[in-house]
C-alpha cells in the first residue's frame, strides 16, 4: 500500500520515492504526492521521473498511475515525483471554498441534499436537489464564506480511522467533516470567494464557486 504523503504535507511539490510495481503502462509507488481524483477533487498533473502522468486511479487503497507506454520503469528503481503546483494549490483553494459554501448551505437553508461535486482548476460545483431557486440565498452565502475566509481560521485535519484511511477536516466551533481531499492550512489562503447560480432542471440546482 502506497504511503501518501500528500496528507502528511499536501504543500510538497516534489518526492524521490521508490517504484513498487509495473505492469505494461501502469504503474505504483512506495511513497507518493499525486492526489488521484476523489470526492469530486481531479486528479494532479505532473511527471513520474521523466514521463508524464496521463492519468491516475484509486485501487482500494493503493493508487494505480498511467505512463506513456514506452516508459522504461522497472520495478525498485528510484524516481522523482513533480507535481504541477500553481493547479495544485488552485485545486486545494476551490476544494476548500466549496467545502465552506457546503456547510453554510446545510446551516442556513432547509438541508437541500448534494448530489455531485465537482473541483477542477478554474472553478467548483455543487448540486444540490432543492425545489426553489437557489439564487436569492447567494448574496448571504457569500457574505457568509468571506467572513470565514477573512477570519483566517486554522484548519485541523487528520485520521478518523487510520487503518480504514478515513479522514477529516476541522474548523474548531464552525465544523467537522469527513474528506480525504488535500486541505490547507488556514481559510485565508481561499482568497475572494464568489458564486453563482445555474439551473440544471428538474429541481435540480448548481452553485459554482470561483476564488480570487
Amino acid at each position: 500500500m502506497v504511503h501518501k504523503v500528500f496528507w502528511d504535507d499536501p504543500y510538497l511539490t516534489t518526492l524521490q520515492t521508490e517504484v513498487g510495481r509495473v505492469i505494461g503502462d501502469q504503474v505504483t509507488l512506495r511513497d507518493t504526492i499525486f492526489f488521484a481524483q476523489s470526492g469530486g477533487q481531479e486528479s494532479d498533473k505532473g511527471t513520474i521521473g521523466v514521463f508524464p502522468v496521463l492519468n491516475a486511479r484509486w485501487e482500494g487503497k493503493d493508487i494505480r498511475y498511467t505512463l506513456p507506454p514506452d516508459h522504461d520503469l522497472r520495478v525498485g528503481n528510484v524516481v522523482t515525483i513533480m507535481i504541477d503546483w500553481p493547479r495544485r494549490y488552485k485545486l486545494m483553494r476551490l476544494h476548500f471554498a466549496a467545502e465552506i459554501v457546503l456547510e453554510l448551505v446545510y446551516s442556513t437553508l432547509k438541508k437541500p441534499k448534494k448530489i455531485g461535486a465537482h473541483i477542477a482548476e478554474d472553478k467548483a460545483r455543487i448540486d444540490f436537489d432543492f425545489k426553489e431557486n437557489i439564487d436569492k440565498h447567494l448574496d448571504k452565502l457569500t457574505l457568509m464564506a468571506n467572513i470565514v475566509v477573512a477570519n483566517n481560521y486554522v484548519i485541523e485535519s487528520g485520521f478518523s480511522d487510520r487503518a480504514a484511511e478515513r479522514r477529516y477536516w476541522k474548523i474548531p466551533g464552525f465544523a467537522q467533516v469527513p474528506c480525504g481531499g488535500t486541505h490547507l492550512k488556514r481559510t485565508g489562503e481561499i482568497g475572494e470567494i464568489s458564486l453563482n447560480r445555474k439551473n440544471v432542471g428538474c429541481g435540480k440546482e448548481r452553485i459554482e464557486v470561483r476564488v480570487a
